[in-house]
């Protein structure tokens, strides 16, 4: 039990976990009727759109597909969500619903997330959990969903982990995308876990909290030249977030945590795996996540716009706009979210919209039908 609690709370390093991962997955059946409700307000009625899910072999698995919009002819954009294994599907009911007025969504559950999760044998895919894997996997979706849904190029956006995964496809393979959009960018990992570290002591320290000063200052320096582990991410996550490093002005993230129960696209068991994805998949990436640099980054191929919470100390943003200051792109743009930490879609909706209208759909309205 404390190994499950552990590996929810080291998910803060990128996006937390769902709260309650020491639950064991209790029946929230009586959500039923409320389900239905937000299933029939979210559905799709338009004759041009599209509301489609399905599971498509992507790298060698099964991985859930969830692709929504009001017309087939809008732009498309490709989603790739954080964690790891903290899928968008099970939480977009709550802020994606504006967005497909302009846009074809697509959303997956990545390898080890989910209902991917709930698709495939654990042993077939435990040992193909490493960042190239995921690249190639969201490569291989691209180019599925530019035949598919005639598509010549997609835009691409991710959020937290998921930037990690879309910066390198984005490099990787710039002749698949219009743009790139990162929500709560990782730049480089060490600074953002120094950044965040002395946010949360200093306000603690500013706030009297002994005891967050006294857990923080255990582990100081932090990073440091000590190895950072499990343990030390856990401590030095907490009081971050605590005061409102995950959601601006928030001690806790209540809403998106138990989104998922609303959810009319995850039923009790999809669900449950949410936070058997996290236990599967944080410890085998920890390592070559905390190798991640972007800093050497000096030419970015195709226009790059990043979103940027104010508060956000989850994946502190001045790393990100002090990279996009010096790179190198066809367009690059920076929208601060005032008020908002590092769940901009769900904080702060409408200028996610607004933001994405202004800087991204001129650079993808001209798409033609691929022949």
């Amino acid at each position: 039990m404390k190994r499950v609690v552990a590996l929810a709370m080291l998910a803060a390093v990128l996006l937390p976990a769902r709260a309650g991962a020491q639950e064991i997955c209790p029946d929230r059946s009586g959500y039923a009727p409320a389900r239905e409700i937000v299933a029939d307000l979210g559905r799709i009625v338009a004759p041009e759109g599209v509301q489609e899910e399905y599971a498509v072999e992507i790298g060698g698995i099964r991985q859930w597909v969830s692709v929504r919009g009001q017309d087939r002819d809008n732009p498309m954009v490709l989603f790739v969500h954080g964690g790891p294994a903290s899928p968008v599907i099970p939480t977009l009911w709550q802020f994606q619903r504006p967005l497909e007025e302009y846009f074809t969504v697509v959303n997956y559950d990545q390898r080890g997330a989910g209902k991917t999760l709930v698709l495939n044998p654990q042993e077939a895919v435990a040992d193909t959990l490493h960042v190239q894997r995921y690249v190639d996997d969201a490569i291989a979706l691209a180019e599925h969903l530019r035949s598919r849904y005639h598509k010549r190029k997609l835009v691409l956006m991710a959020h937290s982990w998921g930037t990690v995964v879309a910066m390198h496809a984005a490099l990787q393979r710039p002749d698949l995308f219009h743009a790139y959009v990162g929500i709560g960018q990782v730049i480089n990992v060490r600074t953002n876990e120094q950044v965040s570290f002395d946010y949360g002591l200093r306000t603690a320290r500013a706030k009297g909290n002994a005891e967050a000063i006294r857990e923080m200052e255990s582990i100081a320096p932090y990073p440091g030249d000590t190895p950072i582990t499990r343990e030390r991410i856990i401590i030095a996550r907490k009081w971050p977030q605590f005061y409102g490093g995950l959601t601006a002005y928030r001690a806790d993230s209540k809403y998106f945590y138990q989104g998922p129960r609303l959810s009319p696209d995850y039923d009790d068991a999809a669900r449950c795996a949410i936070n058997a994805g996290s236990v599967f998949s944080l410890g085998r990436l920890l390592d070559e996540f905390l190798q991640v640099d972007f800093t050497g980054v000096e030419r970015f191929p195709i226009p790059v716009v990043m979103f940027m919470g104010r508060h956000d100390y989850t994946t502190p943003s001045e790393p990100t706009a002090a990279w996009l200051a010096r790179v190198q792109a066809p367009y690059k743009q920076g929208v601060w979210f005032e008020h908002s930490a590092h769940m901009m879609p769900w904080e702060e909706p409408g200028k996610t919209l607004v933001s994405l209208l202004e800087h991204v759909r001129p650079r993808a309205i001209d798409d033609a039908p691929a022949k």
